[in-house]
């Protein structure tokens, strides 16, 4: 089996990074693709209170388990299949669903703090990073969060005030260096997206 081809997307919450990741791949009209989201990586707190897994900070690199992260990526680049965490936003914590995931030709990691770490990061073939006004990204994360993963609005607010917005300038943002290509997700972002597009059409026809 020709090694996977992989490709991380990063960006700030709520940037549209899902949205591009579409865009791309329904462009490129490929199929045979594993999209593997970050959060789901998030370390286990199920031993945790509730009250204490509200206050964590869940925008540091270290809330991620890395290791296992980096141990999953090796493995599908090697063709095999792996048992993935999943997240449950609601309780703020690992659900008790493990997924049974096989390799696939194109690989992509999804997220925040995606392209944080060296030795993930020196996988990739391809590294974007999905830019968005500020103000723009916290309306869609207010939206989703309380729409679809059952949060307050209270609470969105003061996560965003004390770790989302510094984090993201300290841990986050500093990633667009490592970037190939920067993505405005706004009207201007199709000629990017078409690049792209080119790229994975010519992997698609070497798989």
């Amino acid at each position: 089996m020709k090694k996977p081809f992989f490709m991380i997307v990063a960006g700030g919450s709520a940037s549209g990074k899902s949205t591009v990741v579409k865009s791309i791949l329904e462009k490129a009209g490929i199929q045979h693709v594993l999209v593997i989201n970050q959060d789901d990586y998030y370390l286990d707190q199920n031993e945790l209170p509730m009250h204490e897994r509200v206050l964590m900070n869940y925008d540091h690199p270290k809330s991620i388990d890395i290791e296992l992260l980096k141990k999953d990526i090796l493995m599908l680049l090697e063709g095999k299949t792996i048992h993935k965490p999943t997240y449950d936003y609601s309780n703020y914590t690992r659900s008790e669903v493990i997924e049974e995931v096989e390799s696939k030709p194109i690989i992509i990691l999804e997220g925040i703090l995606s392209l944080v770490d060296d030795s993930i990061r020196d996988l990739a073939d391809l590294k974007l990073y999905v830019e968005l006004d500020d103000d723009i990204r916290f309306i869609r994360r207010l939206s989703r969060d309380v729409k679809d993963r059952g949060r307050t609005m209270q609470s969105v607010i003061n996560q965003y005030i004390t770790t989302v917005k510094p984090m993201y300038h300290k841990f986050v943002k500093p990633t667009k260096r490592y970037a190939d290509i920067i993505i405005p997700n706004d009207d201007k972002h199709s000629a990017a997206v078409d690049v792209i597009v080119n790229m994975l059409k010519t992997v698609k026809e070497s798989i």
